[in-house]
């Protein structure tokens, strides 16, 4: 059994060679990491119920690993990770002659119901920019926080990540680090830089910092994904918004409104750190929801 830097490991070693590659070269975090190795285990209990092994696995083995999934009662969101990771694994197989040919080529993900993400209105977002006190450290640094996740489009890990030199107060600009390490620049407007630049220059300094991170916790550490959900949770019940609202609500947000202003989706998918542009275009299917709502509502032969 081999074990890789971030202590994960497995029976199998295409399998470790495989989540050394993820951690390494495609430089995945820890908790996407712990799905592949989840799946990747499934998989392999499922082989040794069979008698068989990874070696041995084709198509026809995928197919019946398929319907032993199905038989679990699966989401489909579910079941499309497992095939992800499967197909993922036995590709980087492959490509290392492991394999001399791929069993998941034909593999395919079962259809997903679209869901659209949830965003808050411009009034909704005002309110819970509101709700923070300013007289206060804890107050000032979580109206910081809630300013850049609608004026950057942040992830919540991209948030508490923050170092004070990703932040350039001459041009406005945010060097934020995404998913696999990639970097973008992301400008932010006057009244989130007049913020960011008063809580680094007055508020900071009162959290006594043992860490570089921007935002810190009483203690002077880094905050925790759990904790910025917390405080998001706080202020949006504050504001009246019974729904359930989290980090990402404000990155949806961002986006919505940006589209809505005329932005234009290449520009979104940069700022927002996309890959690939399917993943920006959820955004346009919004509007077209929204679209039809206001037709419902205006059209003179909508009103029954």
């Amino acid at each position: 059994m081999t074990e890789n830097k971030n202590n994960i490991s497995c029976k199998h070693q295409w399998v470790d060679r495989y989540l050394e590659h993820l951690l390494i070269e495609r430089g995945l975090a820890e908790n996407s990491l712990d799905g592949y190795l989840r799946d990747l285990e499934s998989f392999q209990l499922f082989l040794e119920n069979r008698s068989s092994t990874i070696e041995e696995t084709t198509s026809q083995t995928l197919l019946l690993y398929l319907t032993y999934l199905r038989s679990k009662s699966l989401k489909s969101r579910s079941l499309a990770r497992h095939l992800s990771s499967l197909r993922g694994f036995f590709a980087f197989c492959t490509s290392r002659n492991f394999l001399k040919e791929n069993p998941a080529v034909l593999l395919e993900n079962p259809k997903l119901p679209k869901k659209l993400p949830e965003f808050l209105s411009t009034d909704e977002i005002s309110l819970v920019l509101a709700r923070p006190a300013l007289n206060t450290k804890l107050g000032f640094r979580d109206k910081v926080m809630l300013e850049l996740l609608y004026a950057a489009g942040m992830r919540v890990s991209e948030l508490i990540n923050l170092k004070i030199e990703d932040f350039d107060p001459q041009t406005g600009l945010l060097i934020i680090f995404g998913k696999g390490s990639k970097e973008r620049l992301v400008p932010i407007h006057y009244t989130a830089q007049n913020f960011l630049n008063l809580y680094i220059k007055d508020w900071r300094p009162a959290f006594n910092p043992n860490v570089k991170n921007i935002f810190l916790n009483r203690s002077g550490n880094g905050l925790t994904r759990q904790g910025v959900w917390k405080l998001i949770k706080k202020y949006t019940l504050e504001a009246g918004i019974k729904r359930s609202i989290s980090p990402h609500t404000f990155r949806h947000s961002f986006a919505t409104h940006l589209l809505d202003g005329g932005a234009d989706l290449r520009t979104v998918q940069l700022l927002l750190g996309h890959a690939d542009i399917s993943a920006t275009e959820i955004y346009t299917h919004i509007q077209a929801g929204r679209l039809v709502q206001l037709h419902k509502r205006f059209h003179p032969r909508s009103i029954m």
